[in-house]
């Protein structure tokens, strides 16, 4: 498969590569697409009917642009598939059809699904509705404007009926302003200010902000500039805005932080940049095209593809540990809401442009998220994250939102049960009862703060334990600063970053051994690091306590299935305690690189000081949390 983009013929190429695999795999009339036997919440029917939908992320906007420069044989290709969809699509909203979808009800998954089928009629009216007879109209629009009578989650599903309204109005079909305007004012109530939304009346931020409420915003704004021109501005302002905080999550090389959950739509959370070039928004194309492609390039070279070259649940390799009771076989295919790009010309600017590096700042403070974000020579991207908290019961929480400290390189890990070991406890405090040894992270904050200089967060991940929690981010290291009031013994865990424990998914041929062993492990000026030639992860306490390496469970970090985690551990009896612990890691920096990174961690009475070169950030132990 192809792993360099320049124009848009190989953003085509790439594209049909990773779907024409499918091909064998739909139904007898096209409406279904049975990618594998795992359960999702919705059942194989909805699970089917989602898979043949999402592959129209990427074939919408491709119909819908100039292909006469492409090959013969790749345009053939392309009415092919315009062939399957109409097909599809006519007997999918058959009512009396053998491979009806099934009427829409509250709630409904297709819902979810609506989406992608609507958003490609409104690129292609003529192609997905002039093209089909009155019946088959009158079918499709009947199956659709079930969205208008029944109910959705108060979240980013408003937008799917929003974008069902708005295609009936392109239409000319009967659309319902009621709902419409009830869906956008719910929207707006969810607005935070610099850009930012929540996604729903918890709060949340997420990637769903971006790929989903600015990208739908995007394609509305772009599409109804003349129908609905004062919302459309306003979409398009906010969107300009939030650019300049999200692309913070992103380093120039494509490579995002992965954070929270709906991870396996991968290159889905670069779909926004094309939304804004899509959109015309007044941003740099150059660095917007760089942001795209090199994501692109950047997945293509992972082994996200199983052996019949269907996209996996996963993320940086095929992993169930990690996903959401949602993520159906089909689900990963969310990810071609990047091939909006296609919906652009080769003499788009966006394809004229030519790619260009952003301008980070070493450290940036995203107020609405609650995030402290570092960027270094490296290319490496932390993100320090505070009062993050899910609260559906969607799979692995904790971990996919309130770890210490997410890595665009490192990722981070879910656990497999509660031992230290299957646990995976990399960027967390862990806490068991004493001897029992099942541990628990911080599920939900009491209290939080976030600043330029640190983040702050009060949790009781027992009910008699609290622990204070100050994060001190300095360049590739950081300093975690625990306040622990117990009531009991209880065992602890500070773990550091998790490190792949071979290359990538290199085999090693020859007499070398594949793996880490003991002489890899070091002490260095007082911290335990895993010293491997890929890369490096250090610990230190910096109050005494014991460091070691553990070595958890397969398949639990997001981006590698073997990895260790150094580690600082302590039994601590009834009363008040405080642990201080630095931690460093990094892919490119070898152990004295990074121990020169070092940030020195100095005790005065009440004080700590924490010294990263020039940097001073004074702790008052009796004002934390204030």
């Amino acid at each position: 498969m192809k792993t360099e983009i320049h124009n848009r013929t190989d953003a085509v190429n790439l594209f049909l590569d990773t779907i024409r695999p499918l091909k064998p795999f739909y139904s007898l009339h096209h409406a279904y697409l049975h990618l594998g036997n795992t359960g999702v919440h919705y059942g194989e029917k909805s699970a089917e009917m989602e898979g043949f939908a999402r592959i129209l992320w990427g074939l919408g906007p491709l119909w819908s642009a100039d292909n006469t420069k492409l090959s013969r044989e790749t345009q053939e290709e392309i009415s092919e598939w315009l062939s399957r969809y109409q097909e599809g699509i006519i007997h999918g909203t058959d009512p009396d059809d053998d491979e009806y979808w099934g009427d829409i009800f509250d709630y409904d998954q297709k819902m979810v699904e609506v989406a992608a089928i609507v958003y490609a009629m409104a690129l292609n009216p003529q192609k997905l509705w002039s093209d089909f007879t009155a019946c088959e109209q009158e079918n499709l629009y009947q199956w659709l404007d079930g969205m208008n009578h029944h109910e959705l989650p108060a979240c980013n599903w408003r937008y799917f009926r929003i974008l069902t309204n708005m295609t009936f109005r392109i239409l000319n079909l009967p659309w319902s302003k009621s709902r419409m305007k009830e869906d956008f004012d719910l929207i707006e109530s969810f607005y935070l200010g610099d850009g930012w939304y929540c996604d729903g009346v918890n709060s949340q931020i997420d990637y769903y902000v971006a790929f989903a409420i600015h990208f739908y915003g995007l394609v509305y704004a772009k599409l109804m500039a003349e129908m609905d021109p004062e919302r459309s501005m306003i979409l398009k302002e906010r969107s300009t805005r939030f650019f300049y905080d999200y692309v913070y999550w992103f380093a120039n090389s494509g490579e995002e932080i992965p954070f929270g959950r709906s991870l396996t739509y991968r290159y889905a959370h670069a779909a926004p940049f094309t939304a804004m070039a899509y959109a015309g928004l007044d941003l740099d194309y150059g660095v917007l095209k760089n942001l795209v492609l090199k994501n692109l390039e950047s997945w293509m070279k992972r082994p996200i593809f199983d052996m019949s070259g269907i996209l996996s649940i996963g993320y940086g390799y095929p992993n169930l540990c990690m996903s959401e009771n949602y993520n159906g076989c089909g689900s990963p295919y969310w990810c071609n809401k990047i091939f909006l790009i296609l919906g652009m010309n080769e003499d788009h600017p966006f394809w004229q442009a030519k790619c260009k590096k952003f301008n980070f700042q070493a450290r940036k403070f995203l107020k609405q998220p609650h995030m402290l974000i570092t960027h270094d020579e490296h290319g490496h991207v932390l993100a320090y994250v505070t009062g993050q908290h899910l609260i559906s019961e969607h799979g692995q929480g904790a971990a996919k939102y309130e770890k210490f400290v997410y890595s665009n390189h490192l990722g981070f890990s879910v656990s497999r049960g509660t031992t230290l070991q299957e646990g995976a406890f990399d960027n967390t405090l862990a806490v068991s009862a004493e001897g029992e040894n099942r541990y628990c992270m911080q599920y939900g904050a009491e209290k939080f703060l976030a600043n330029q200089k640190y983040l702050y967060s009060k949790s009781s991940p027992l009910s008699d334990v609290t622990i204070e929690t100050i994060l001190i981010p300095c360049s590739c290291w950081h300093v975690r600063i625990h306040k622990i009031v117990t009531k009991r013994p209880v065992d602890i865990a500070d773990g550091g970053f998790a490190l792949p424990q071979e290359n990538g998914f290199k085999l090693t041929k020859g007499k070398k051994n594949e793996k880490y062993n003991a002489k890899d492990v070091k002490s260095i000026k007082g911290a335990l690091c895993a010293d491997f030639p890929w890369g490096c992860s250090c610990i230190a306490s910096e109050t005494g306590q014991k460091t070691e390496l553990i070595i958890p469970a397969p398949n639990t970090n997001l981006f590698y299935n073997l990895t260790v985690i150094p580690t600082v551990t302590a039994r601590l009896e009834a009363g008040r305690h405080l642990i201080v612990t630095s931690v460093g890691a990094g892919l490119s920096e070898n152990s004295d690189e990074l121990m020169s990174q070092k940030p020195e961690v100095a005790f005065k009475g009440n004080q700590i000081v924490v010294t990263d070169g020039e940097q001073i950030n004074t702790i008052d132990l009796e004002r934390i949390g204030t």
